[in-house]
């Protein structure tokens, strides 16, 4: 399926599991437990059970696997973002092209059991974004969110959360597994994509991630990523 920027939709919970894949665009997706951001040629694992949020980035040509719950029992049990390797690409296309894969039929059994061999060990991208579950840790993500153009320190959201730097700090640690800072660093650099997915310049990302130097940003860029965000782009496409 191909859609246009900006388009949003919800997912109800399936009783199947998903492998999403982005091969244009970006997609950013939502649930209670948090934020995933989707660039184009990785994927995200979505155990069954789970309603999603879906926002595209660009205009996004999305594909999805359907597996029954049968099969992925010894597959991860939560959200993730993972990195879609080259074999596993052609195997998803291939499928794709089948339209649906039979256990019955000997050719199309196998196949799926190298697919759910790749699934299993697909390392992970740093692109996810865990929400924290206590409500002061909410309202300080909220306003990191609300606000990626100021660097906001712990000091300067105490306030808003209704708690002290110590117990937010904590917070964040124990229920995410980011302190603040890189929870922070993380859901700027995760806007980023975003925006550069739906077209900003780099100089006007960087500005809106509170970054006053365009080196600055394009460092940190590649200290999250591997690459910046020219490459990062080229190579998805």
């Amino acid at each position: 399926m191909t859609f246009p920027s900006g388009y949003l939709f919800r997912w109800q919970a399936k009783t199947w599991a998903q492998l999403v894949c982005a091969l244009r665009g970006v997609m950013t997706v939502q649930t209670p437990a948090g934020l995933w951001v989707i660039p184009p040629q990785q994927a995200m694992w979505v155990p069954p059970g789970n309603a999603l949020r879906v926002e595209m980035d660009g205009e996004v040509s999305m594909r999805t696997l359907y597996l029954k719950p049968a099969l992925t029992r010894d597959l991860p049990a939560s959200c993730r973002v993972v990195q879609v390797s080259p074999l596993l690409r052609e195997l998803l296309l291939a499928t794709i092209r089948l339209e649906t894969l039979d256990r019955q039929v000997p050719a199309e059994r196998r196949l799926i059991e190298v697919i759910l061999d790749q699934i299993a060990v697909l390392p992970l991208a740093p692109l996810d974004l865990p929400a924290p579950r206590d409500k002061r840790g909410g309202r300080a993500a909220q306003m990191v969110r609300g606000n990626p153009h100021r660097r906001l320190r712990l000091a300067d959201v105490t306030r808003e959360a209704g708690a002290s730097g110590r117990t937010l700090e904590r917070l964040f640690k124990a229920e995410t597994g980011l302190s603040f800072g890189a929870w922070s660093q993380r859901a700027r650099m995760l806007l980023a994509l975003q925006r550069l997915a739906a077209g900003a310049s780099v100089t006007a990302t960087s500005l809106a991630v509170g970054y006053e130097s365009l080196s600055a940003f394009v460092a940190a860029f590649r200290r999250a990523f591997g690459t910046t965000p020219g490459q990062y782009f080229r190579i998805g496409a």
